[in-house]
């Protein structure tokens, strides 16, 4: 498979890039792509929440009227979870919600997310670049000439650039990351993907 090779002006250089048919036009598997966006999403969970049980709340254990005779349902301790200010039944504890996903599983999810991506049109190749110093304006103007403005862009280096990424950094749903660094989730949750192609070397391989 071959696209078109642009420069930052948007303009067509011409020249064509070679993507791995392995990588980009394989029959996508919905699910393998819906398991690697949850695990990534598990794995960003701190899992620290908690409230107090019934043995953690603060208040006395004596027992608040006698078990029968009284005419009214039994009850314990002030801190019984049916009453006002008692412990919580089956609350949420302290856990972790990694879970294993086999790295055969995780490169058909990348793989089919990329797939994908393609045959949406939602992905365009770019001519290697750097500014020569962190604007914001410049980033907005590289967006616009490839008519990736307002959209949530995803832009692929080859390696880390710090001019780029401080230009970026105040443009609402723009992201940037290297090509080692790919994942499944952010690249289903952009729809103006630009890879630069100098980074296709490794995203060929992925």
């Amino acid at each position: 498979m071959e696209l078109a090779i642009y420069n930052i002006q948007g303009q067509d250089t011409g020249r064509k890039a070679e993507l791995n048919d392995q990588v980009f036009a394989i029959e996508a598997n919905e699910h393998a792509v819906y398991l690697d966006v949850k695990q990534y999403l598990a794995n960003q969970r701190q899992g620290t929440h908690k409230s107090k049980e019934r043995s953690e709340v603060s208040g006395s254990t004596r027992k608040l009227h006698k078990q029968k005779g009284g005419g009214g349902s039994r009850i314990g301790d002030i801190n019984s979870p049916v009453l006002v200010g008692g412990g919580r039944v089956f609350g949420p504890r302290p856990r972790d919600y990694r879970f294993k996903l086999n790295k055969k599983v995780k490169q058909l999810a990348r793989r089919s997310a990329l797939t994908t991506k393609v045959q949406e049109n939602q992905i365009k190749i770019v001519e290697n670049f750097s500014f020569d110093a962190p604007k914001t304006k410049e980033f907005i103007k590289f967006a616009k000439n490839l008519e990736a403005e307002g959209k949530k862009i995803l832009l692929v280096l080859a390696d880390q650039n710090k001019n780029v990424y401080l230009s970026a950094r105040n443009v609402p749903n723009a992201n940037i990351i290297t090509a080692k660094d790919l994942n499944t989730y952010v690249v289903m949750n952009s729809n103006a993907i630009i890879i630069t192609e100098g980074s296709l070397d490794v995203i060929n391989n992925l």
